[in-house]
């Protein structure tokens, strides 16, 4: 981190949410490693956030603020680093802002101070996959180790810092939430890739689509001339009424891709026509990096996929098991019903359930008619809104339980899945947590 101790050696930072996962913790510890005054302040207590805490305790320079935020400590700083998913209408944030103090992400902040080339991806479902995608092809084809890096489990974008020389290449997938450290800083990665825009967070949003499409449109807003964009067709509207009520002029090439830019044999590991639309975005980004078709396709025959998306764990007396846990809205259980359900044999047993987004569901409830066999409920907020139309579902209050009645109900030739089209909280901390129970349980049984 040498070459960015000058940036933040006695610098007063404060770090909005440490958080479970890792992020916070190596944000946190980059900023102390480069000489900061770090205040690090989260709504968890101590005891919530004892492993966190713990692994940061050898810092001198770092002090904790746990189970409350002060305003105190949101003034006279020199940076405030903002965790992703930070209320919009946080008064800390606001007060922030008020007194001057400049508010950051770790996402951002690592393309400003990086200043290497970034293939950013966005939308609500398949991000992570494209992202993957382009990331897995670019190592197959070129060798070279390319930083991989966004909302990625257990990266630290200030960590990532770390990797980064002279001719690095980073692929990030960026959500709604750290696209916002892109609007604050006014920049755009230099090549983008905008899957699809579909209803998701809107607890968050209060219902507005717009605020939504706000977020996720710093992915494009900022890009040079020299720029790429990949969207899906459907896009191009929004996107053009966007830029004309920004009174800006897109000016970035703007490529359009459908899964008919695939061959019809270019094959791919993953199931769903879904997963080929994923694997057209990426080809159309890695265009834009000057490989070749052959290549591409080569690289993107070996991909093997991600854990929690449509990961397929394996057979059990006949009956396959597939992991989808990062399936978090209806459509992402959709499209995961249609890439393994028959329609009208009913060859699926479907474990899903949890907590309440605000999202309509009734396109969910059709196509579980058309292709559930069973269907077992984890508890949850959005549970209780479905509940009603699925009236011989089965309620479970574990994922222990969850996989013992889907098992009792699957037959040979059918198919259990984990895609549960809500959020985890309530029953989980969060989707690891509830992706890793399902999984280590399934681990037992093979």
């Amino acid at each position: 981190m040498d070459r960015y101790k000058a940036y933040f050696e006695g610098k007063k930072v404060t770090v909005m949410g440490l958080g479970l996962l890792g992020r916070g913790i190596g944000d946190a510890a980059a900023l102390a490693e480069c000489g900061a005054e770090v205040i690090v302040t989260d709504m968890k207590s101590e005891a919530e956030l004892a492993t966190s805490v713990a692994a940061l305790k050898d810092f001198s320079n770092i002090t904790f603020v746990l189970g409350e935020h002060r305003l105190e400590d949101f003034e006279k700083r020199d940076l405030v680093l903002v965790a992703a998913g930070v209320p919009m209408d946080s008064e800390y944030v606001a007060h922030a802002r008020k007194a001057g103090v400049r508010l950051a992400q770790s996402a951002a902040l690592f393309v400003e101070l990086s200043k290497i080339p970034v293939i950013g991806v966005t939308g609500t479902r398949g991000k992570s996959t494209v992202t993957h995608m382009i990331h897995h092809v670019l190592e197959v084809t070129t060798g070279e180790k390319v930083l991989l890096g966004g909302n990625v489990r257990g990266v630290s974008n200030l960590q990532l810092l770390k990797e980064v020389h002279e001719d690095s290449l980073a692929v990030m997938e960026l959500d709604s939430w750290q696209l916002q450290g892109f609007g604050w800083d006014e920049v755009s990665p230099q090549i983008a890739v905008f899957t699809n825009l579909m209803p998701d967070h809107l607890n968050y949003y209060n219902g507005d689509m717009r605020a939504y499409f706000r977020d996720k449109a710093n992915i494009f807003l900022y890009q040079e001339p020299s720029g790429t964009l990949i969207i899906i067709p459907e896009l191009l509207p929004q996107i053009e009424a966007y830029a004309k009520e920004k009174g800006i002029e897109l000016q970035q090439e703007i490529i359009l891709a459908d899964s008919s830019v695939l061959p019809e044999d270019c094959l791919l590991a993953l199931p769903g026509e879904h997963n080929r639309l994923n694997a057209a975005l990426a080809h159309r980004a890695l265009i834009a990096t000057g490989l070749t078709d052959e290549e591409i396709f080569e690289g993107l025959a070996s991909f093997p996929g991600l854990p929690g998306r449509l990961q397929y764990l394996g057979s059990v007396e006949g009956v396959k098991i597939y992991n989808d846990n990062n399936a978090t809205t209806p459509a992402a259980t959709i499209a995961a019903l249609r890439a393994l359900g028959e329609e009208e044999k009913k060859n699926v047993v479907l474990i899903m359930g949890g907590s309440d987004k605000g999202i309509e569901m009734d396109e969910l409830g059709t196509e579980i008619a058309l292709r559930v066999k069973h269907t077992i409920l984890l508890p949850g907020t959005g549970t209780d809104r479905i509940r009603a139309s699925l009236p011989e579902a089965v309620s479970v209050t574990s994922m222990a339980e969850a996989v013992e009645k889907a098992r009792e109900r699957a037959e040979t030739g059918d198919t259990i899945v984990l895609s549960p089209a809500f959020a985890s909280f309530g029953l989980f901390k969060n989707e690891y947590e509830r992706g890793d129970a399902f999984v280590d349980i399934i681990n037992t049984l093979l």
